[in-house]
């Protein structure tokens, strides 16, 4: 039975690529990391081709592993309130890290970007795993992932909690009488917990949205009950159609188990096409890009997914070194280790295939438009996606997506054929959230018995 819901879709805006040699494309700006004007247009080229949002990750810590695009880029919540101001509609999803930042600076963070943008705002919440990060921050160490994730949750408490200290009709504004708030409104916090310890009220009002749109990526055990407990959206990169639907399946049920519906949640794979308007042109691009990566490249950008591991001291055409990379990436990332320790081990592949693999992901987004809206019908269908996270793989991917997908699926109901709600959480098709203190106050009070 076809699906009565459509597709979501973000855009991931990221300079001058996601992996480490995009830059070299004869096309890319090589300054477009840190060129405004580069992201205003990617901005209103996605919110003209109907998008629900754009998408900036982050990176806090660089090393010679690094990708060029971390090595300079902008920081995500400076950037995403500019765009605020050259679009309408579109939401402004950042990534901010829980391990290196405070509760109250970050509500006030983004209950300012939703503020500004008019409900648009939203947060990708991550817990740093890189170790080089650490020492950024006057530390030596991060905690063990489990200790990140439980900082994590009482880190989103606190957060939630400061962003529902403004009640509805708090600001009163009574010139005649001088009454500017109403305090029964304003609510401190008080928050003690484990990790923290904040009094509050937080110093802007209630947001648009109620609270903004929170997005979370875990892939790990500790990773997907989090996330299907706390998120309203989460990014996931399965290889297959098959791994995407085991994974929709094991996060969706998993939020079952916490009590939501399985419509509260949006699981959006990353979706890195090359699409040509044949599917010669496509396969020739895609050869384009694997002759611009290097062996050097490629090893630089497996190590970084496990956590900053120089794997060019092992012999190249050797099976992959399995245990070395678990090893390595055992207080890091561990969902991505897993997924790459997996794929050489299934198809026994060398260091070299593995490094190359890795670096240019074939998918099953190569081919013309009516192939790649095939393959993302099938993923939508199948219940692996409720949309997907588009990651240009060069330039103009996204022109070519609007212009020649985008009809096909509207033709097909699976694509907006116009905004239709003033919010991000409206687009999302997702519910405000009740501000606590308003809801205790219309809760029913027990009638006291002699």
């Amino acid at each position: 039975m076809a699906r009565n819901d459509q597709m979501k879709f973000g855009f991931v805006l990221h300079g001058v690529g996601t992996n480490w040699s995009d830059w070299r494309h004869p096309d890319v700006k090589i300054d477009a990391s840190t060129d405004f004007a580069f992201y205003k247009h990617q901005a209103r080229q996605a919110e003209a081709g109907l998008f629900d949002f754009l998408f900036v990750s982050d990176s806090i810590s660089i090393s010679d592993k690094s990708s060029p695009h971390d090595l300079n880029r902008f920081e995500p919540i400076t950037l995403l309130s500019a765009l605020a101001a050259v679009t309408d509609h579109v939401g402004l999803v950042g990534t901010l890290t829980v391990s290196y930042s405070e509760p109250f600076n970050v509500a006030r963070q983004f209950a300012s970007l939703d503020q500004i943008s008019g409900g648009r705002a939203g947060w990708n919440v991550v817990t740093s795993w890189l170790d080089g990060t650490a020492e950024n921050f006057g530390q030596a160490t991060l905690p063990p992932h489990d200790v990140r994730y439980k900082i994590a949750d009482e880190y989103l408490d606190v957060v939630e909690g400061l962003w529902d200290s403004w009640e509805e009709g708090a600001i009163v504004g009574d010139k005649a009488a001088g009454k500017f708030i109403d305090p029964d409104r304003l609510h401190t916090l008080n928050h003690q917990g484990e990790f923290f310890k904040v009094k509050g009220p937080l110093n802007i009002k209630r947001t648009p949205q109620g609270h903004p749109v929170i997005f979370q990526a875990g892939a790990s055990e500790d990773g997907k009950n989090f996330s299907s407990r706390r998120a309203d959206a989460i990014f996931c990169n399965p290889n297959t159609l098959e791994a995407a639907v085991a994974y929709y399946a094991d996060v969706k049920g998993r939020a079952s188990g916490f009590g939501r519906q399985a419509t509260d949640i949006k699981i959006l794979p990353s979706f890195r096409p090359i699409i040509g308007r044949t599917d010669e042109d496509a396969e020739a691009k895609y050869q384009l890009l694997q002759s611009l990566v290097s062996i050097d490249s490629a090893l630089k950008l497996l190590g970084r997914s496990v956590n900053d591991h120089d794997f060019s001291v092992y012999d190249l055409d050797a099976p992959f070194p399995v245990e070395a990379t678990l090893n390595a990436g055992a207080g890091g990332h561990q969902s991505n280790t897993l997924r790459i320790v997996k794929t050489a081990q299934d198809e026994n592949l060398t260091l070299r295939q593995m490094a190359l693999r890795h670096a240019t992901p074939r998918g099953n987004f190569v081919g013309g438009p009516e192939k790649i809206a095939d393959a993302m019908d099938a993923w939508f269908q199948a219940y692996g996606a409720d949309g997907f996270n588009f990651f240009e793989s060069m330039p103009g991917q996204l022109a070519l997506f609007i212009e020649l997908v985008v009809p096909i699926l509207q033709a097909r109901g699976l694509y907006r054929r116009a905004y239709d709600a003033s919010t991000f959480r409206g687009l999302l098709g997702l519910s405000e959230p009740a501000n606590r203190y308003t809801k205790a106050r219309k809760a029913p009070r027990a009638v006291e018995t002699a």
